[in-house]
């Protein structure tokens, strides 16, 4: 079955002059198999692939030219929703307020990040975005912003004193009086 013109065939042959990767040198050699007469099952036995495989390689190569016979990258970002770079500005919207000490509203900049994206998605990607630029879960504050340091102070100063038996000479499990919170009760027989 031929598709190509002479010039492809000759463009095809010098391609497997080329330093080729593996995959893209075979994928060529399926096209010219293809055009000196091949079918698809013949290939596909002769290559040692599947015949889907050989399908793939022919519709590639009638879609896009050798170009197309080229391997797909593999790793990186695979399901990625925006670039890196993309992500850093939409966290530098948020860096200014992060910066400043206030907290950073998750829910905020999930709505930013759907917003942005155009649809809307998990709590972890928002979670993994922040630990994918460095940001990191901030403890709670360590005192309350309308604390008062004298009632504080105070409290120290009273309540070890209560717990250590202030209250009139007696401990505070005494104070109670009913003997049911006692460890062990005397029962008499009787």
């Amino acid at each position: 079955m031929v598709k190509c013109t002479k010039s492809q065939i000759r463009k095809l042959k010098t391609a497997l002059r080329w330093k080729l990767p593996a995959s893209q040198r075979e994928r060529i050699q399926m096209v010219l198999l293809r055009e000196s007469g091949m079918t698809q099952p013949v290939i596909a036995a002769a290559m040692g692939v599947s015949l889907s495989t050989v399908n793939r390689a022919h519709m590639s190569y009638d879609g896009g030219g050798i170009k197309a016979l080229k391997p797909k990258p593999i790793g990186g970002r695979q399901r990625e929703n925006m670039t890196v770079a993309e992500e850093k500005t939409l966290l530098a919207r948020f860096a200014n307020a992060a910066g400043a000490g206030e907290m950073l509203n998750v829910h905020d900049l999930k709505a930013a990040y759907e917003q942005a994206i155009g649809h809307s998605t998990s709590n972890s990607t928002i979670y993994n975005l922040l630990a994918r630029h460095g940001w990191r879960k901030l403890m709670p504050r360590p005192f309350h912003p309308k604390r008062d340091l004298a009632a504080q102070n105070d409290f120290k100063k009273t309540a070890s004193h209560r717990l250590s038996g202030g209250l009139d000479g007696r401990r505070l499990d005494a104070v109670d009086g009913c003997g049911s919170c006692s460890p062990m009760k005397h029962v008499s027989a009787g």
